[in-house]
């Protein structure tokens, strides 16, 4: 049987490696193997175009640049990670997925959604996570969680960047049905029994898969 798509989304400082960790361990602790992965990376490919994506350079990066490497690596994880373990019967977990594409080069560069789309269809066509976790908080919970990092190109961004980029994942979570929007201020417990609460349908499932 193939196995679930589950991805976890949100800006940066919400708390989503934690809380990647916590979905993969549920998963096991329910008897059902995992692949934990990341965008953009999750194959050897991927991950360098990672590295060109989040490097800091003097050279302004072109929107339209910015979002083809995002998708060409998308294109190699597909490949390479995330079809083989589903076709396989894994689960796979991952770190963003097409939604932060939506949120970050379509909400916070201001990329029309329709080029977004038609890459979409052309590089996944109808795969699309069974669910997705948004991890949401305002930039003023979060901000304290960024100065203390080495940031990367999008950590350097400015407040009304994250601010659109938070409004692109709240849009998207509000008109599909896969989304579930989490309250990332609460104390970890609680965004966690929240967690709970959003794979339990699935978990439920997962003898029928």
């Amino acid at each position: 049987m193939r196995g679930a798509f589950i991805t976890l989304e949100g800006t940066e400082g919400v708390g989503k490696t934690t809380n990647l960790d916590f979905v993969c361990a549920t998963i096991r602790r329910a008897g059902v193997e995992v692949v934990r992965t990341r965008e953009p990376g999750g194959t050897p490919l991927a991950e360098e175009i990672r590295d060109l994506l989040l490097a800091v350079r003097d050279e302004p990066v072109a929107d339209i640049a910015e979002l083809l490497l995002v998708f060409a690596a998308r294109g190699q994880h597909l490949a390479g990670t995330i079809e083989p373990a589903l076709r396989a019967g894994c689960w796979v977990v991952s770190d963003r997925f097409t939604d932060a594409t939506y949120a970050y080069q379509g909400g916070g560069r201001g990329v029309d959604e329709a080029t977004i789309a038609t890459l979409e269809r052309l590089v996944h066509g109808n795969l699309q996570p069974d669910l997705t976790l948004v991890l949401d908080a305002p930039f003023d919970s979060v901000a304290s969680r960024l100065s203390g990092r080495t940031r990367d190109r999008f950590e350097r961004e400015q407040r009304d960047f994250f601010e659109r980029v938070r409004a692109g994942y709240l849009e998207r979570a509000a008109e599909l049905s896969r989304c579930v929007t989490i309250d990332a201020t609460q104390p970890l417990d609680r965004v966690q029994a929240d967690i709970v609460a959003a794979l339990a349908p699935l978990l439920r499932g997962a003898g029928e898969r």
